[in-house]
């Protein structure tokens, strides 16, 4: 069980800044991928960014130059730099870890979600 907690979210302003974080339970070298997905009114929960244990990044073509995916290993801890806001950046964003047990398979976990606004 790997429990996330986000935390950052809220008011931004287009061309402006937020970073998101994500508090995980469970050492993060334990976890294979972990990411950050989006879901606005109405649509689908997409990949946003996304980051292995061996540190790949990954990023939606929507995002790329402007997101920047981390982890503080030490403090396991996921970040989101989200810069250039755009108004279609407004979403609640929720964290996901991905890890394989041995036991038990790979087991994939959400944080709760936080809402990030982004006003034009």
């Amino acid at each position: 069980q790997v429990l996330l907690v986000e935390s950052g979210g809220g008011l931004g302003q287009a061309g402006g800044s937020l970073r998101l974080s994500c508090a995980a339970s469970t050492s993060i070298f334990s976890i294979n991928v972990m990411g950050w997905y989006r879901q606005a009114d109405g649509k689908q929960r997409e990949l946003v960014a996304q980051i292995t244990s061996g540190g790949s990044t990954g990023y939606a073509s929507s995002v790329k130059g402007r997101f920047t995916i981390s982890r503080v290993t030490t403090k396991n801890t996921l970040y989101l730099q989200m810069n250039s806001l755009k108004p279609e950046d407004t979403a609640v964003y929720y964290c996901n870890a991905r890890k394989y047990d041995s036991d038990s398979g790979l087991g994939e976990y959400w944080g709760q979600g936080t809402q990030v606004t982004v006003s034009s």
